[in-house]
């Protein structure tokens, strides 16, 4: 059987540019709660939701207007068992222009039926690409979680500090 990698697609108005960077805006349709900088080729990102999911992940691959590929370089969920669901996985943005409005394909490359977390994950990115990422192409705001008022256990952020 062939791996069955997540995938979402929208389709939207706007120009691919204007689809680009939004996507590469990880705080404004993701979360609020990322540290790093999710747009610069090679560079390092932290994104966390308090304690459940905690993910470092690097910009790999940029095909201005076109593709975007980010690679996990570390994850941990704490409601699955296995605790490297989603390490060396790729996060693929691809922009197409298509019956004069612009594509945006979505595949979590290696998020497949078999992990733990297919559904929690299948749910959350379906929320986060077809819903915040499309309003925030669309209108200029998106959904992301916002910023843990409640702050972030000291020893958990230094584990997972950026190099």
């Amino acid at each position: 059987m062939d791996q069955q990698d997540f995938t979402a697609t929208i389709l939207v108005k706007q120009s691919p540019a204007t689809a680009f960077r939004a996507i590469k805006n990880f705080r404004a349709w993701w979360s609020e709660d990322i540290e790093g900088k999710t747009d610069k080729l090679n560079k390092e990102f932290f994104y966390h939701y308090k304690d459940v999911h905690l993910c470092k992940m690097k910009l790999i691959e940029i095909e201005p207007n076109k593709k975007l590929i980010y690679q996990v370089l570390d994850n941990q969920f704490n409601f699955v068992s296995d605790k490297n669901e989603w390490i060396n996985t790729k996060l693929i943005f691809e922009v197409s222009e298509e019956n004069e409005r612009t594509k945006i394909k979505f595949t979590h490359k290696g998020l497949v039926p078999e992990y733990e977390c297919y559904e929690v994950c299948e749910d959350a990115w379906s929320n986060y690409i077809k819903k915040s990422l499309f309003d925030l192409i669309v209108s200029g705001k998106g959904h992301p979680n916002p910023k843990n008022k409640e702050g972030f256990n000291a020893e958990i952020v230094e584990k997972w500090k950026l190099k």
